[in-house]
This record gives structure tokens, sequence and C-alpha cells, in this order.
């Protein structure tokens, strides 16, 4: 099998898209945790970074509805190197412009130019893979794709922290928007010829078309979702738990960071740290429970899953605090990703056995704006609190409270 992943790469088209994509991947991740550095250097309040992460995410309501019809009008290969160079361009303005204005507002608009730019990128790959390997190999070049991409998302939270800490936050951005720019130099040689065009009608009329489109998706699929999820009882009890889960993640996101760099005292470089072994714990828990999901009942392992990391995320934390080295937390967070990771797979796996295939599309649409809305939501109220009271405070009233929720949701539904 590997030597056919081997084989597949020795397409110079392709090739290129992979290292590129990699290379994009990578830079994604290393976006976030510089913004994390920069605005941990320029203010310590848990709101300014909550509003910073924020425009990460905003663009997933607003972009993300319109870039599909774009992407089908015009050439792949331009959308995705001019969105890498437009990203490259944006994270290199970053730290010029904090420095001469001395303050985050320009940040923010940046990051929500990047990610936005960001959200062509990724639908153009993905619409543009079919072009470029033989129908038989696209099952082998997805995961390819799939697989070292995560992996290289990965390596840009760990790795970046460690940039950060020995090269500095302003030199990160500068290594940040350098892989974008390599990522665009790499897609921009490959050969295939394409015959759509990018019209700069079309990208005047992007704004309008994004509020437009975005309100209308959002309405519209939320009513169309709400009303399957209301009259199926197993996408129900997806759907709360999905929410629940989300706002969950969303008020730990910014307190948490805070805890782990007033803790260890470093800025990223332990995050980066306990980022990863999170992600690891949650790829190892993942592996685990697919090998015994079908010995249990779904919604028993998701209720247990859900219980359990409430109750460990109150040791966490407490754990943390009177043992505060990189090794703990790496461990605590190894076993917090092995504890949740249940949750996730058998929230989607319970959708795709109990709803109707048809409506997938608009239940799961319906579940993105609603879980990342949640997320939004609970994370400016945490980051608020977290401004008022210290994150060890906030993040054990969190746990309390998901203990309490879950344990509600334990008994009802068991």
């Amino acid at each position: 099998m590997v030597i056919k992943y081997f084989q597949l790469l020795k397409t110079k088209n392709f090739s290129l898209l992979w290292f590129g994509q990699i290379i994009s991947q990578f830079g994604d991740r290393l976006t976030q945790i510089a913004l994390v550095g920069l605005v941990s250097k320029a203010s310590m309040s848990s709101s300014s970074l909550a509003i910073v992460m924020s425009m990460a995410t905003i663009p997933v309501f607003i972009i993300s509805p319109i870039s599909g019809v774009y992407i089908d009008r015009w050439s792949k290969r331009k959308t995705m190197y001019l969105s890498d160079l437009l990203r490259g361009g944006f994270i290199l303005l970053i730290p010029f412009l904090f420095f001469f204005s001395k303050s985050l507002w320009p940040i923010y608009i940046l990051t929500f130019l990047s990610f936005s730019a960001g959200r062509f990128f990724i639908p153009a790959k993905m619409a543009f893979i079919p072009e470029l390997v033989k129908k038989k190999d696209i099952f082998l070049a997805n995961s390819l794709i799939s697989v070292t991409g995560s992996i290289a998302a990965v390596l840009g939270i760990g790795l970046g922290g460690i940039i950060i800490d020995k090269y500095g936050v302003s030199n990160a951005f500068f290594i940040d928007s350098s892989t974008f720019f390599t990522s665009g130099l790499c897609i921009f040689f490959i050969s295939k010829i394409e015959g759509g065009k990018i019209f700069v009608r079309d990208i005047l009329n992007i704004s309008k078309d994004a509020v437009g489109t975005a309100k209308k998706s959002f309405v519209f699929e939320l009513r169309e979702g709400f009303k399957y999820i209301f009259t199926s009882h197993e996408t129900r009890y997806a759907f709360k738990i999905y929410l629940f889960l989300f706002s969950y993640i969303g008020s730990l996101y910014v307190v948490m960071i805070r805890f782990i760099q007033n803790v260890l005292s470093t800025v990223t470089k332990d995050l980066g740290f306990a980022a990863v072994a999170l992600g690891a714990g949650i790829f190892f828990g993942s592996l685990i429970y697919g090998r015994v999901a079908h010995k249990i009942s779904i919604k028993k392992i998701i209720n247990i899953a859900v219980l359990s990391s409430s109750i460990y995320l109150i040791f966490f934390v407490i754990f943390l605090k009177h043992n505060p080295t990189t090794l703990c937390a790496v461990i605590l967070s190894v076993i917090l990703g092995l504890n949740i990771s249940p949750a996730f797979i058998g929230v989607n796996a319970l959708i795709h056995k109990n709803s109707d295939n048809k409506l997938l599309g608009r239940i799961f649409s319906g579940l993105e704006f609603i879980s990342h809305l949640g997320f939004l939501i609970a994370m400016f109220i945490s980051s608020f609190f977290a401004d008022l009271f210290n994150p060890f405070t906030v993040i054990k009233s969190i746990g309390i409270i998901g203990f309490i929720f879950s344990l509600i949701l334990f008994i009802k539904n068991d």
C-alpha cells in the first residue's frame, strides 16, 4: 500500500499540490499559535484573545456558503495560489501594523481577511484533485491528502510554540507568511490548464454575496435542520450533545490557554506541546473506540465520554496547578483526548445511522452553524469572566457546570 502512495507522488502535478497543501496546513496552525503569542504579548485580556480567535472562525459563517459557487466558475489552480499569496501577504502585514499602531484592531481585521481567503483554498483543493489523478487513484489521493494534512496541522501547533519561543513573535509571522508563499509557488507550477478565469467583478461581488447568501443560508438551513431534528429522537439527542460539546469547548478555549500560560510561565511553547498531546489522545482514542464501537451502545459511550471528561477536567486543572511541569501537561492532555474522542465519533455515527440520508447535508450544515455559534458565544462569555476572575477558578466552575449538565444528560438518556 505504501508503494502505491509513492507511485502517486511521482505524478508531478499531484505532488506539487500535495506538498503545497501540507505547507499551507502547517501555516494555518502556525498562524493561530502566532496570534496567541502576539495577543498575549500585547494584552493579557482574555477578551482580546477571544476576539482574535473568533476572527478565524467567523469566515465559516460568512464565506463558506458562497465560496463553492465562485470556485466552480474559476480556475481551481489560480484560486489556490492566489488564496495562498493573499494569506501570506495578510500575515506578513500583521507584525508591521502592530509595530506602528500598537493596536490590536488591525490584527483582528487582517486575521479575518487571512482566514476568509483560506475558505477558498480547501474546497478548491478538493475539487482540483480529480483533475490531477486517474479515477482509480482518487481514494489513495484523498487518503494521502487527509492524513498528511492532519499531521502537518498538528506539527504547526507544536512547532509553532517552539518557533515563537526561540525566534520571537514577529519572526514567527515572517516564517508563517513564507509557508503560504511557498505553497502558492508550488500550486503556480502545476501545469494543468483549466478554462475557468477569475474576474474582477467576481472579486467585487464577494462581499455583497457573502452577506446576502450567508444570511439566507443561515436562516434556511437552520429552519430545515431544526424541523427534522425536532421530529427525530436520535437526531435531536445528537444535536443536544453537539451543541453542548462545542459550547463546552468554546468556554474552555481561551481560559485554558491563559491557565496553561500562567501555570507553566511560557506564552506558546508549552501550549503547543499540550495541543499536540491532546490531538494525539483524540487520534488514539478514536482508533480504540473504532475497535470496540460495535460492542457498546452509541448513546451509552457518548454519555460516558462526556461525563468522564467533565469530571476529569476538574482533576486536570487541580493536578496541573500543583504540578506545573510540561510533562504533566502533556500526559494530562493525552488522557483528556482519550476521554473525549468517543463523543465526537459517536455523534457523527449516530446521525449517519439514524438520520434520513437525503437530509444529511442539511442536518450537518445546521449542526455546523449551531455548533460554531455555541462555540463563539461560550468563548466570549467565559473570556469575560476570565478577566474578572483567575482562569483556574473559571475552568473549575465550567467543569462543575459541565458535570451537572452531563449528569442530567446521562440520567435522561441512559
